[in-house]
């Protein structure tokens, strides 16, 4: 069990109408057509802005690393009360699974099942349960390839605050190349072509990493599990380079935080401080106490207060200015989870 940090504080509760229940693109907008929360370490200012915006907030010389695998339909209905949620392929083919209970959206964990146990699903696949890999994980194995079950059978995994199913491609960002993550690196949603053209055209450098995403669904006290990254050697390369020259390394979500925090724990550079190209599993995870050797800002969805994402938020940004960020949110109605607003932390 990880040492958990102090927990983040906030004074209010996540009410059902600080909620994204839909895309902006239900409302005949753009994705881009989001709120963004700007908070800065160094003057402890908060100011609001659109998303469009993003190229404004940043400098020349900037670079914002991205995520770019894509979303699998990860959840594949068993019957009209179970379901099961594919999480993350190992290595040995192996799956790590959740199996659910309740009905569409509206599921719940199931404390269920016993090694050895058979599940049979749509189309005749059987999974067969293992061991147990977590409170709720179990490690398992489809008698068929994962991949292209899912895309025959499976949806996109959502949560009650999401009541209308929406298709595959409202969960896929626009850097999205390669699948694998349960769900979606949603830091990423806002970005559309339009503004990758803009920061790029100012100066502002993309690059990618991968890092597939399991399940986020994590409860109190569970740890986050490993999860497969890569971080390429061009991409590497222009994070040394960019925070060489003075430039910023602005991670795009708490997913390329933890595959550049591994990347650089990995390093062969004597200062401890740069990036290697490095892929594998990661099971490292970025506390206050950690701190970020490779990244210095974020940008990422509002996280639930208690959350376990706000373990990483802390490791830039003060207890204190996070709770004040997280309250002006809350009193000026940003919307929480993937399809919500966005928040920047910069220096």
């Amino acid at each position: 069990m990880i040492t958990q940090p102090t927990a983040l504080t906030v004074p209010f509760e996540l009410a059902p109408e600080l909620e994204a229940h839909e895309p902006p693109e239900a409302h005949g907008r753009t994705r881009d057509d989001v709120r963004l929360l700007v908070s800065r370490s160094a003057t402890r200012e908060l100011s609001h802005h659109a998303f469009r915006d993003l190229t404004d907030l940043l400098l020349p010389g900037d670079l914002l690393v991205v995520n770019n695998s894509g979303t699998l339909p990860a959840a594949v209905a068993v019957d009209s009360q179970r379901t099961i949620h594919f999480s993350t392929a190992m290595p040995d083919g192996d799956w790590l699974v959740e199996l659910r209970t309740g009905h569409g959206a509206t599921t719940v964990p199931l404390h269920a099942g016993a090694p050895g146990d058979r599940v049979v699903l749509p189309g005749g696949a059987t999974l067969t349960l293992s061991v147990r890999f977590s409170q709720r994980l179990w490690r398992a194995r489809l008698s068929t390839a994962v991949i292209p079950y899912l895309l025959k059978y499976g949806a996109p995994i959502r949560y009650p605050y999401v009541p209308v199913a929406w298709s595959l491609a409202a969960y896929q960002t626009v850097f999205a190349v390669r699948p694998g993550s349960a769900e979606m690196p949603s830091a990423g949603r806002p970005f559309t072509s339009d503004v990758v053209t803009s920061l790029i055209s100012r100066g502002i450098a993309v690059a990618p990493i991968t890092l597939h995403t399991g399940v986020s669904s994590l409860e109190g006290g569970e740890d986050p599990y490993p999860e497969s990254f890569d971080v390429p050697a061009p991409t590497a390369r222009l994070v040394n380079l960019t925070r060489q020259s003075g430039g910023r390394v602005i991670a795009v979500g708490t997913t390329v935080v933890r595959a550049l925090e591994t990347a650089a724990l990995r390093s062969d550079c004597l200062s401890g401080s740069c990036v290697s190209a490095s892929a594998g599993w990661t099971s490292h995870v970025v506390t206050p106490q950690t701190g970020v050797a490779a990244v210095d800002g974020l940008l990422t969805g509002l996280h639930e207060p208690k959350s376990t994402h706000l373990w990483m938020l802390a490791a830039f940004a003060t207890n204190d200015l996070l709770a004040r960020s997280y309250q002006a949110a809350a009193d000026l109605g940003y919307r929480w989870h993937e399809f919500g607003d966005v928040h920047l932390l910069l220096p």
